[in-house]
């Protein structure tokens, strides 16, 4: 072995002793240094919370999360009938909707009586005969010839007073025409022509005074101008009452049989009476006998008193 060999695993040995010390006095100067600084700077974060982290050389520790608090819980969603249903119970209705809602409920009822009113009558109408619907008709297109005779004889007459040489003269004869039909139609003077004699019969006694009133009515309305009933005229203000086992008009009691004399057009008079569910039918359901005779002449002669009006007086004076 040479001088060289020998010298070389000493100092190969030598070399690696150098840097096992080395290494081992570096590691330890490692160990004691680093646990020192750590156990040094944890106490001293932990003793001086007041400390600033950065003045001792450390990190500042990072600040803990807060969880968010949980939201409270919202309200279900409502489906569209259950907010209806929300909004109008419990009802909540002030003193101005309570009204309206009162006069909207008497209106509503008035409407209601109305129609079933008129249903009573349509159903009526509805079960009538052919023929009782065709004198109907017939009654109706009188009456809307009698009124349009009647607009023409009003509008004659003022054609005549505008185109009348005396218009002064022709006044005064118009005047007197007119005190003629007013005095029939009051009572104050006797009247003639065609018409129809009703004669009932009430042999039971249940003929009242509203039934006789009922077929005044109906005479009116079909265009009657004269009406006397047992020797008693009728007029505007007449009125019946039953009396005992007969009947008062204007205070004059009259007895069965009852005998109308009616001065008008018997083609509408009779119709009117005769109609479903009129006059004649009402009195015959009460047991009595109704007998209508048409004519070309009926005399009404009964009178009634001229009566002065108390208030009243002509705008002419």
């Amino acid at each position: 072995m040479s001088e060289h060999d020998d010298k070389r695993p000493e100092e190969n040995g030598d070399t690696r002793a150098d840097q096992r010390g080395g290494s081992g006095e570096s590691g330890n100067r490692l160990r004691k240094e680093l646990p020192q600084e750590v156990s040094a700077s944890v106490p001293a974060a932990r003793d001086t919370p007041d400390q600033d982290p950065t003045e001792a050389g450390a990190e500042p520790a990072p600040e803990p999360e807060v969880a968010p608090e949980p939201e409270p819980d919202s309200e279900p969603q409502l489906t569209g009938r259950q907010r209806l249903v929300k909004g109008l119970w419990p009802p909540r209705v002030s003193r101005a909707q309570f009204i309206v809602a009162v006069l909207l409920f008497g209106l509503g009822f008035g409407l209601a009586v109305q129609v079933a009113s008129n249903s009573d009558s349509d159903s009526a109408l509805r079960g009538a005969r052919q023929e009782d619907l065709v004198r109907i008709l017939d009654e109706l297109d009188d009456r809307t010839q009698r009124l349009e005779d009647e607009k023409q004889g009003l509008e004659k007459q003022r054609d005549e007073l505008e185109n009348s040489s005396d218009q002064a003269e022709e006044a005064r004869k118009q005047t007197i025409e007119k005190e003629r039909q007013l005095g029939i139609l009051a009572g104050t003077v006797a009247a003639q022509g065609p018409g129809i004699t009703m004669t009932i019969e009430d042999t039971k006694g249940t003929v009242e005074a509203d039934m006789l009133l009922d077929a005044i009515q109906e005479l009116r309305a079909a265009g009657a101008e004269a009406i006397q009933v047992n020797g008693v005229r009728v007029v505007a203000g007449t009125y019946l009452t039953d009396s005992g086992k007969g009947v008062s008009v204007d205070g004059n009691k009259i007895n069965a049989p009852y005998r109308f004399k009616v001065i008008g057009k018997p083609q509408d008079l009779e119709p009117a009476l005769n109609i479903p569910g009129g006059v004649v039918q009402t009195l015959e359901k009460e047991q009595a006998t109704v007998t209508i005779e048409r004519s070309t002449k009926i005399v009404v002669d009964a009178l009634r008193a001229v009566k002065r009006p108390d208030y009243a007086r002509s705008s002419s004076q």
